[in-house]
């Protein structure tokens, strides 16, 4: 799972600090039933070795953005977050983790960066687009209201995220986003959309492994979600397969017989 670089403190004193979500890994060790880490200050190059060691990927949502100069824009509105740091490490393991078919679930701002290494572009202010919703929260709201449902998606048939819907053509979920994809990645398929047509939900279409992506947050409070709670517990069993796998190959390679020098 990724690390936020964040200043907190009082603006005359902050610090750096790396930081996760507590809902998102509390998702993970709950629903999944994994256990969360995190490798924190790893850089781009590290990404393979670091892979190896894991099961499955999280990509976790943010107050930052993607930094629109990875699909050729300049920054539209300087006021907002950005993680170039971030940015680095997750792009990088997006195209990695799909290489090596190890599991992948992007929430959110993970959502997005999956679109963005696969060469898609971002809508920097879905709000302002003629015909579009307000996907925003309301911020000064409890949390409580913030992640409510907020709006309908329609489900692909036949997909994955459908299956695990149990079939349902329908489903409404929260919304707290300003940015949303614009052009698809390479290799990615729509299969959830909003009432304003905007992409909500993506598989990739040549995944070997668990390979899903959604705008909106399933994993507050998961487990009080059907759907929510299906999409953790089918990442959760990627995870078990592949290390299950990983051990297989070890034992084998442990096994083999040396060869003469």
């Amino acid at each position: 799972m990724p690390a936020d670089h964040r200043l907190l403190g009082e603006t005359a004193h902050a610090q750096p600090y790396l930081v996760l979500g507590d809902k998102y890994a509390r998702a993970v060790k709950i629903s999944a039933q994994a256990q969360p880490v995190m490798f924190p200050l790893a850089d781009a190059a590290q990404v393979p070795q670091l892979l190896a060691q894991v099961d499955g990927v999280v990509l976790t949502g943010s107050p930052s953005n993607v930094h629109p100069r990875h699909f050729g824009e300049a920054v539209a509105d300087p006021r907002l977050p950005l993680d170039e740091q971030r940015d680095e490490v997750t792009l990088a393991v997006v195209r990695e983790a799909l290489a090596r078919d190890v599991p992948l679930l992007g929430i959110c701002r993970g959502f997005q960066e999956i679109n963005v290494a696969l060469g898609g572009s971002l809508h920097q202010a879905v709000h302002a687009l003629p015909g579009h919703l307000d996907h925003r929260e309301p911020k000064e709201a409890p949390l409580e209201q913030q992640y409510a449902p907020r709006h309908e998606v329609t489900l692909q048939p036949g997909s994955l995220l459908h299956r695990l819907a149990g079939g349902a053509p329908v489903v409404r979920v929260n919304s707290l986003h300003g940015q949303g994809i614009k052009r698809l990645g390479r290799g990615l398929r729509a299969v959830a959309h909003a009432p304003d047509g905007l992409i909500e939900a993506v598989e990739f279409e040549a995944a070997h492994a668990f390979a899903l992506a959604v705008q909106w947050h399933p994993e507050w409070r998961c487990w009080e979600d059907a759907l929510s709670s299906a999409i953790f517990r089918a990442f959760g069993e990627a995870v078990r397969q592949r290390r299950a796998r990983r051990l297989r190959e070890a034992r084998t390679f442990a096994a083999a017989p040396e060869t003469p020098a």
